[in-house]
Parts: structure tokens; C-alpha cells; sequence
């Protein structure tokens, strides 16, 4: 496991306390948490200071996607992992989350996934564009059948925009000179000095 800063706020939410409970209790060393115990709860603890948000899909009165659309409305610069017992369909493509985990999950897993989210707060917003696509392929490739994949539509422009999306950061990787790299890197180790 890596180290992250105790300034980092994960909000973990789920309407079953005792998964919440677990999940802040695996993630309460590295991070600071905020519990919520379902949708309603989880707009009230949303705000600017969230870094990564795990939320439950499936919740009675405010649902998970209910908390992600807020989360979009109020343009909150934090990534979003659906932690869900729900097996990811074609209408996860327009779902503006950037990982979808399926339970039950291991504690590894679960840092794992918030080391990486937090990660992505450092990247462009196409990279994170990137990422966000690349993990609902993943997610759908492998729960789907090869057939259900090759008949879907949906699946075959999602494809197609993450193709688009790499060659575009290809090309923008291919301008970068050997100084440019050296300037990021520069920058990368004063800002954590």
C-alpha cells in the first residue's frame, strides 16, 4: 500500500451501515472520511473538500446515480467510483462516474482503487476523460458476453471514443519535448516539497 497525504477526503457511501462502516473502517488510516448512510445523506456531505466519493448505485429514495448527477450539476472536481452489487449494463456509458467496482471487494482492492482515483486528480481532464471510458469498457467487457459486446451500438461508440481519445493524447505526447517533460517534473517535485 502507498502512503497518501491525512488531508485527502474520501466520502464512502452506502445505505447497509455495517458495508459503510467497513469501508471507512478499512480506509479511516489513510484518509480522512466522511460516512454517509445513503443518497440523502451523501448530498448533504458532498461538497468541494471531497477528493474521491465511493457511492453505493442501488439506494432507496436517492439513488447513486441521484448523488452523481448532483455531484455533476455542482461541477465538484472529485472522481467517482460506483461501488455497486450491480452488474454494469450498456446504460453505464452515460453514467459520468470514473470507476465502476463491483462487490463484494477485498481491502486492497478498495485502497487500491482510491490511491488510483486520487491519482487521476493530477491528470488533465482528458487523461481523466481517458481513464473514465477506458473503466466502463473494462467494467463491461468483463461481465458482458463477446456477442453482447459486438451487437451493441453503444458499446461499439464507446470504443470508438476512447480509440479517438488515445490518439489525440498520442499526439499531444509526440509534441512534448524532452524539456517539456523536465519542466512538469520540475514542477511535480516543487509542488510536493
Amino acid at each position: 500500500m502507498g502512503t497518501s497525504m491525512p488531508n485527502e477526503t474520501v466520502l464512502v457511501v452506502d445505505d447497509k451501515p455495517d458495508l459503510a462502516d467497513l469501508y471507512t473502517a478499512w480506509l479511516d488510516d489513510h484518509y480522512e472520511i466522511r460516512t454517509a448512510y445513503g443518497g440523502q445523506e451523501a448530498l448533504e456531505k458532498l461538497d468541494d473538500e471531497v477528493d474521491v466519493a465511493l457511492i453505493d448505485r442501488l439506494m432507496p429514495q436517492t439513488s447513486g446515480d441521484d448523488v452523481l448527477r448532483h455531484a455533476q450539476e455542482a461541477e465538484y472536481d472529485c472522481q467517482i467510483a460506483m461501488v455497486t452489487a450491480v452488474e454494469p449494463d450498456f446504460d453505464i456509458i452515460e453514467l459520468g462516474f470514473d470507476e465502476y467496482i463491483v462487490k463484494p471487494m477485498e481491502r486492497e482492492e478498495l485502497v487500491g482503487v482510491v490511491e488510483s482515483l486520487l491519482s487521476r486528480l493530477t491528470y488533465d481532464k482528458q487523461l481523466q476523460g481517458f481513464f473514465a471510458l477506458a473503466s466502463k469498457r473494462a467494467a463491461l467487457q468483463s461481465r458482458k458476453a463477446t456477442h453482447e459486446l459486438e451487437e451493441s451500438d453503444v458499446y461499439e461508440q464507446l470504443s470508438a471514443e476512447i480509440q479517438e481519445l488515445r490518439s489525440e493524447l498520442d499526439e499531444t505526447t509526440e509534441q512534448l519535448t524532452t524539456r517539456d517533460f523536465e519542466v512538469e517534473l520540475r514542477q511535480l517535485s516543487d509542488s510536493q516539497a
